[in-house]
């Protein structure tokens, strides 16, 4: 392991890699629980992710009642994505399913564009391979450089809002109103109570700066709830237990290689829809990989290396290395079958405690790898459960927006646009094309058309040109 991860040569050693890496998981465990409870909204606990024996609280009828094939895909995704970023880039980086991503996948292309579930797998599947193409090539690179800031940090921010609202929602907070659009939830709903319990709980937890805060939050509400169902006899919790709370995997087919073209290319919303929603897709995960690994690197020097000279103009290699491993991440999830894979800011997390290589990433990936034998613990946590998770992570994507200057009327309304957009139209991809197009137009009518890149007049142009066909 030292010749391998070059552990002095990094000032680290065994102890320390290994402590890191299970910090890593338990802050970003709640992927587990949360990943399968949203996909299962796009159909896919009808169709592949509980087998053909369903109940409508998500659970397979029998003796067996276990979370299935998104639980396993969401895990061995994790497992070779983060085994690639340790063994290939040796940094300590963690992936797995992206939120934010992964409510986009659900809540906008497959139950608002009316993409199967086996198409949008598609989508992501063409995602990775771009990305891919794009990271060879440098041209990822490229992209993010041309993109302003303001709309980086308003594409964070108007994401965090986007799932902050699908949690409220969930959580029952939120609910639908024929007179006022939306309006507060009925805290005498058992679910409700129980949901505000768990946030209220995590928020107290993050502020303690406890290890595992999500993950824990997540876990007592869904114990109270079990509580409150099995012993006081609440009603309408629809929590199920199963017989066994460890098992052998449950099986990948029904959602292994299940991605479909044909329901992509014949899906009703166009061409030109599909690859806003790729560039989209695209994008979103290189602000988020780029953001997390730039975000480090002026701290920890993770990815300096004493045997290369800086270049203008070029990360390190080290960079390059993680770069490509992100971009294999996201076909590999989908060919498994779930939504885009991507690197986790909670990696920092185990680089606070001391993680400087690919050890730390490996030993995370043992972590993932073992839950694979609680997938009917997995099965138990309801979707109220996973609702304060969403409104958290929300909360911490918001913070970006702090970093755009609202005093400049030219760069606070492009970003103002993306950042309402996403959740307003129920669409990261709509915020994203919305943003761009205020932000060219913006900048040719005061005068200042050279100073936008070409690739922003690409990515405008197709935007404009996709509303147009809307019309």
């Amino acid at each position: 392991m030292e010749n391998f991860f070059k552990l002095k040569e990094n000032k680290t050693n065994v102890k320390t890699e290994i402590i890191a890496g299970i910090t890593t998981f338990i802050t970003m465990a709640y992927i587990l629980f949360v990943n399968p409870s949203i996909l299962s909204q796009a159909g896919m606990n009808e169709k592949a992710l509980f087998g053909s024996d369903v109940v409508k609280a998500g659970l397979s009828i029998g003796n067996d009642k276990i979370i299935g094939a998104v639980f396993v895909a969401t895990i061995i995704s994790a497992v070779i994505a983060t085994l690639i970023m340790g063994l290939f880039a040796n940094v300590p980086f963690a992936q797995a399913a992206g939120m934010g991503m992964n409510a986009f996948f659900t809540f906008y292309v497959v139950l608002t564009a009316k993409i199967s579930w086996q198409g949008a797998l598609a989508i992501v599947f063409i995602c990775g391979i771009i990305n891919i193409i794009i990271t060879l090539t440098k041209v990822r690179i490229m992209i993010v450089d041309a993109i302003p800031e303001s709309l980086k940090k308003a594409t964070g921010a108007g994401i965090g809002l986007f799932i902050a609202l699908i949690g409220l929602k969930e959580a029952g907070f939120v609910v639908s109103s024929p007179e006022t659009l939306v309006q507060f939830g009925n805290l005498k709903n058992p679910q409700t109570l129980l949901a505000l319990f768990g946030l209220m709980l995590t928020v107290v937890l993050m502020i303690k700066r406890v290890k595992g805060s999500i993950l824990i939050g997540i876990i007592a509400t869904t114990v109270l709830g079990v509580i409150a169902q099995a012993s006081f006899g609440v009603k309408g919790l629809n929590i199920f237990i199963p017989d066994k709370l460890i098992s052998a995997p449950p099986s990948l087919s029904p959602t292994f290689l299940k991605l479909s073209f044909n329901d992509l290319f014949s899906a009703k919303i166009g061409l030109l829809s599909i690859i806003t929603i790729i560039i989209s897709f695209s994008l979103v995960d290189t602000f988020d990989t780029i953001g997390t690994f730039i975000g480090t690197t002026s701290k920890t020097h993770i990815f300096d290396d004493p045997n290369e000279v800086p270049k203008k103009g070029r990360f390190p290699r080290k960079i390059d290395r993680a770069l490509f491993a992100d971009a294999i991440a996201t076909s590999i999830g989908a060919l498994l079958g779930t939504s885009n894979v991507t690197t986790y800011v909670e990696s920092l997390a185990g680089i606070s405690e001391g993680g400087r290589t690919g050890l730390t990433s490996v030993v995370t990936a043992i972590c993932f790898l073992l839950c694979l034998f609680i997938a009917p613990i997995a099965g138990i946590v309801p979707a109220f459960a996973t609702a304060p998770a969403l409104i958290i992570v929300g909360i911490l994507m918001i913070s970006s927006i702090m970093e755009v200057n609202f005093e400049d009327f030219e760069e606070a309304v492009p970003a103002f646009f993306t950042l309402v957009m996403m959740p307003f139209t129920y669409s990261i991809a709509n915020g994203i094309a919305v943003g761009f197009i205020f932000y060219t137009l913006i900048k040719i009518v005061t005068g200042k058309a050279s100073k936008v890149h070409p690739i922003m007049y690409i990515f405008t142009a197709l935007f404009i040109l996709k509303f147009a066909m809307a019309l």
